[in-house]
């Protein structure tokens, strides 16, 4: 069985957004990203499901026209092909664990 202790995988980059990618399968991708205040991942379109979860800090997160102000524990799911994004613009950094699937 695989553990991911998250609270190990954090990391923030001042440039840039730290994004790791901590699974990489068919069925499966899972992805950590750590944003620092001020960044952001502008919204973008994929043909997947993705669940969205905030692990820690505070931000904004983009589902289609809406913007959600989003803290730790926030779980989001968006639908295939629908634009979603991030941003680290409410004082604080944010750190999302990104779970992607196939479409059936």
């Amino acid at each position: 069985m695989e553990t991911l202790d998250l609270k190990n995988l954090i990391t923030f980059h001042p440039d840039r957004i730290s994004r790791e990618m901590l699974k990489d399968s068919p069925e499966m991708r899972i992805a950590l990203m750590c944003l620092d205040k001020g960044q952001k991942l502008d919204p973008h379109k994929a043909p997947l499901r993705l669940l969205m979860y905030v692990v820690e800090g505070k931000g904004t997160i983009t589902v289609g026209d809406e913007k959600i102000v989003a803290d730790a524990k926030t779980c989001i799911p968006v639908d295939p092909m629908v634009p979603h994004g991030f941003a680290a613009d409410q004082g604080e950094q944010l750190v999302v664990l990104a779970i992607v699937s196939p479409v059936d």
